[in-house]
């Protein structure tokens, strides 16, 4: 369940009449728990509570229910429970259907409500479904509540207009959302004259079952695009009680006015809605939510999407707020620097070219009006209005919805700045009517014109003549005045790596990088932003900073993608390493991201570790406090170590692979087992659970061939591969008895699992016997010598594969020609080797004294035995001091090391070639 459908089962909960028995189960249903694990409960089997009435969920709650006046003894007896601890539950609750009172057990913090009034804390609650939530949502639900209560009208008025849902007409309804939007929140907070107009007059003037609502709400829309002064002479004549709606226009209310047609329960829905507390509503977090409302494929995750506003912080601080701050701590009390730092934000323009529903452009605004509002009071001039104008704050976005209400946000933003900061007297005065003009495009942010959209200075604002939501990208322009203003660019751009990007986007990147960025259909989509960033950056001076998935900074990215950027001029100023960019989904992992923001040259960058800031003379692009390093896959190792190759690719050989059931089978049969080998891939490495596969590097004999099925396989198998130009064009339909490759060892070989978690400390390396073969999801070393299993299994190669390799999210993908053939080492003696040899023995036999535990278990980070921590330690001292002489201090310092060295070996290697060629000269001279 999402946070929307469990505030609304908690609401309805909270409106039935209590039923003492019933209400535990009802409350844990609402908060998504499965009918097998209520009916579990409800017989006792799993119910363990030792407080009388008491129902405990382990891992989850104890709650109670009590007699009248009990409460705060009941929940006191439930925290005291020995239950409650040995359960492990994170929360307890009592209530006896009057009043209600629940504490988190590990933060200490408490509700006590009226039992009617516990839906408002449902934002307290959410852990209890998995779902992490924020302060803002924490204190105050409206954000999901309005979005809640939104969406149930919105699908119903969909259900009733059909018509109203197809591609011609979705417009119309999201711009009837836009304006009910306003109209909540207008008369909540005293734009309309006296409480709760609009809601009222729809209650009052509407019939009870829906059938004329439609023309009430299009008298009101009507009503606010008409000056007052006009109104005794417009035509059809407006009806008395509509003449008590301001003028608002600013377009919003312009043009057509047509409603969708409502039902009894549409009516209903709309009702609810305004009688929420819409003055509340935070514009950063409602916008995100909302936007889910009018997309059919994010229907499903309506409410998991909020803004972080510490999340976005972390982009918008290091980018320009920081310096501001700065600017006005320095300024002190100084009148003239104070008006000179007020009269420079009021000409930054901050542009967000995937905008969304406005979160960065709000949180941006209102940052700074925080800013003008301390440099006002300093200078003993609240009464004074913002000079920052709205227009200032541009963005473009796809989708027509999101671009409406990021609109409304700002609106919505500049009011309750307004009233915070100046009062809501002179907030009122100011508000109406609107401006028109327009300062979100909708449209393909790869494929405009940014410099049209948030011109240099001087020209370019776009204006919209007679409609807030039109904007047609052929549109008149209006002179700008913002002479020597700065432009910072920001947002969140959609990643979608390779393999997610849809054809439409493909072609888009195709557009923009095709001849300038070689190997762009490799590069993630949100690479286009800041391509288009760093090309906006060569016409007008200014900065830019986007989030991104971590894979941006890392493999084929940093040389494909930013090598030609850097070459070109740009340089980071800042960076965010790794964090999770979460959302409200239960048990969400969230996305790994970083932050990187980047301009022209710079004396200086910060680089973002956590809450750890390092200044620096340079971040390169794997996001290292370094010079510009640049690791390029190569075929063959950099250093005196065995050549890496990939394991048996498996494509169109299933039939060739079958369990361990199926392997006793064929023995039992009269198989030889010489023909059979034990199936690793990397999941099969790390829980040491392999698989069986034929083996037969020449052709089978027929009395093999005639074993049980062996014969109909094969013939499965070419038929298979009859169908692939690949596997006709390289042989395999020839030898449907065999995979691809036939790679296999003498002796044994080490396979390294391609894809693992970044969680273990160390990289899942394993030793294998002749009996084994890998997948293509395995590297492999073929009877190596059994020093270079140290080297995989140290801590200086899990950083260098870290850095230089590919991630999955969070998890590393190993590459033989980026991560092992690039791996930097000083030249090894035969002690170092044997040294090392005696060091990966250790690590073998520490792992044999647990039999059968397997890499899944053994790397365990909260449960490594203690004997293999301590031969993976030995094992990181003996090579790091044949780097250094010693142990690196951290991993930082030893990606600095072994950048360095690579540095080194990589220049050395390219001069071979030129002093051969200087040499030969010399002799034919």
């Amino acid at each position: 369940m999402n946070a929307v459908e469990i505030e609304q089962a908690i609401s309805e909960l909270a409106l039935h009449p209590f039923d003492a028995a019933e209400f535990p189960f009802t409350f844990l249903a609402a908060f998504g728990n499965k009918d097998t694990t209520l009916k579990r409960l409800r017989t006792g089997n799993n119910n363990v509570s030792d407080v009388p009435g008491g129902v405990l969920l382990r891992n989850n709650i104890h709650l109670a229910v009590c007699a009248a006046g009990t409460v705060g003894d009941t929940l006191k007896a439930l925290r005291a429970s020995l239950a409650t601890t040995k359960a492990k539950a994170k929360f307890i609750l009592a209530t006896d259907g009057q009043t209600l009172e629940a504490e988190e057990l590990a933060s200490g913090e408490t509700i006590a409500s009226a039992f009617s009034d516990f839906p408002n804390h449902f934002g307290f609650l959410l852990p209890l479904a998995g779902i992490s939530t924020i302060k803002e949502i924490k204190d105050n639900p409206i954000d999901v509540r309005a979005t809640g209560r939104l969406n149930k009208l919105y699908v119903e008025l969909l259900r009733e207009n059909p018509a109203w849902a197809t591609d011609e007409r979705r417009s119309d309804m999201n711009h009837f959302m836009a304006r009910l939007v306003f109209c909540f929140f207008a008369e909540d907070t005293d734009i309309f004259n006296g409480t709760g107009l609009f809601t009222q007059t729809v209650d009052q003037m509407s019939a009870g079952d829906g059938s004329n609502t439609h023309e009430v709400l299009s008298e009101i829309f009507r009503s606010m695009n008409i000056k007052v002064a006009d109104r005794a002479t417009a035509m059809p004549r407006l009806p008395n009680w509509a003449n008590g709606f301001p003028y608002v226009n600013g377009g919003l209310f312009s043009g057509s006015t047509e409603v969708p047609r409502f039902t009894r329960m549409a009516r209903t829905y709309l009702l609810h809605a305004g009688a929420l507390t819409w003055r509340e509503i935070n514009p950063d977090i409602f916008g995100s939510m909302i936007q889910a409302v009018a997309d059919d494929e994010e229907r499903g995750a309506l409410g998991m999407h909020y803004t972080s506003v510490p999340n976005i912080l972390k982009v918008l601080n290091p980018l320009f707020l920081d310096d501001l701050r700065a600017a006005l701590a320095e300024a002190g009390d100084n009148e003239r620097k104070l008006l000179n730092l007020r009269k420079r934000m009021a000409r930054i323009r901050v542009f967000d070219p995937a905008c969304g529903s406005g979160n960065f452009l709000v949180i941006a605004y209102k940052q700074m009006r925080e800013i003008e509002a301390e440099i006002n009071r300093r200078r003993g001039e609240l009464h004074l209005g913002s000079e920052i104008p709205l227009t200032n704050f541009r963005g473009i976005e796809l989708r027509d919805f999101p671009a409406e209400i990021a609109r409304l946000a700002l609106i919505i933003a500049e009011f309750q700045c307004d009233v915070l900061h100046r009062g809501q007297k002179d907030a009122l005065a100011e508000f109406l009517p609107l401006d028109a003009q327009n300062w979100i495009v909708c449209g393909n942010a790869l494929r405009l014109d940014w410099l049209k959209i948030c011109p240099p200075t001087g020209t370019g604002v776009k204006l919209v003549a007679d409609d807030l939501f039109g904007t047609p990208l052929d549109q008149k322009e209006i002179d700008f005045e913002n002479e020597g203003g700065e432009t910072y660019i920001c947002g969140n751009p959609p990643y979608k790596g390779n393999a997610k990007k849809t054809a439409e986007q493909k072609s888009d990147m195709g557009d923009l990088l095709d001849r300038k960025i070689d190997g762009w259909g490799l590069l993630d989509y949100v690479c286009g932003w800041f391509f288009k960033a760093h090309e906006y950056s060569k016409n007008t001076p200014s900065k830019f900073a986007f989030v991104a998935t971590n894979s941006i900074s890392q493999g084929q990215h940093v040389t494909g993608f930013w090598k030609p950027l850097f070459d070109d001029g740009l340089k980071f100023n800042f960076a965010v390493r790794s964090f999770k960019w979460t959302n409200l989904a239960a048990n969400d992992a969230g996305v790994t991201v970083v932050c990187i923001g980047a301009g022209a040259q710079t004396t200086a960058a910060d680089l973002y570790d956590e809450d750890k800031k390092l200044t620096t003379k340079n971040v390169n692009a794997y996001l290292m406090p370094a010079d510009d390093y640049w690791v390029n896959p190569v075929s063959r190792p950099v250093s005196d170590i065995q050549p890496m190759l990939k394991g048996n690719y498996y494509g169109m050989s299933e039939h060739l692979i079958f369990d361990s059931a199926g392997r006793q089978v064929y023995l039992n049969a009269g198989l030889n087992p010489a023909y059979i080998r034990k199936f690793y891939g990397s999941s099969e490495v790390i829980k040491a659970k392999p698989r069986s596969c034929f083996w037969f590097p020449d052709d089978p004999p027929a009395e093999v061939v005639a074993i049980l099925d062996i014969k109909e396989k094969l013939r499965q198998g070419e038929a298979a591969r009859q169908k692939s130009k690949d596997a006709v064009s390289n042989g395999m339909v020839k030898r449907p008895h065999q995979f691809r490759e036939m790679r296999s060892c003498d002796n044994y070989f080490f396979a390294i699992p391609v894809v693992s978690s970044e969680n273990r400390s160390y990289l899942p390396v394993d030793l294998l016997g002749k009996e084994s073969i890998v997948s293509n999801k395995c590297f492999a070393l073929y009877d190596a010598p059994i020093w270079n299993m140290a080297l995989i299994a140290s801590r200086l190669h899990w950083v260098w594969i870290g850095a230089v390799c590919v991630r999955l999210e969070m998890r590393f993908s190993y590459s033989n020609t980026l991560g092992w053939n690039t791996f930097p080492m000083p030249m090894l003696t035969e002690q170092n080797k044997a040294d090392l040899a005696r060091c990966a023995e250790n690590i073998l036999l520490a792992r044999e004294a647990h039999f059968p535990a397997a890499i899944a278990d053994l790397y365990d980070p909260d449960d490594m035995p203690e004997n293999l921590r301590r031969a993976h330690e030995r094992n990181d001292e003996v090579l790091e001091r044949i780097y250094i002489g010693r142990r690196f201090k951290n991993d930082t310092e030893r990606l600095e090391k072994l950048f360095e060295l690579y540095t080194k070996m990589t220049a050395a290697e390219k001069a071979k070639p030129a002093a051969k060629a200087a040499k030969g000269r010399k002799k034919t001279s």
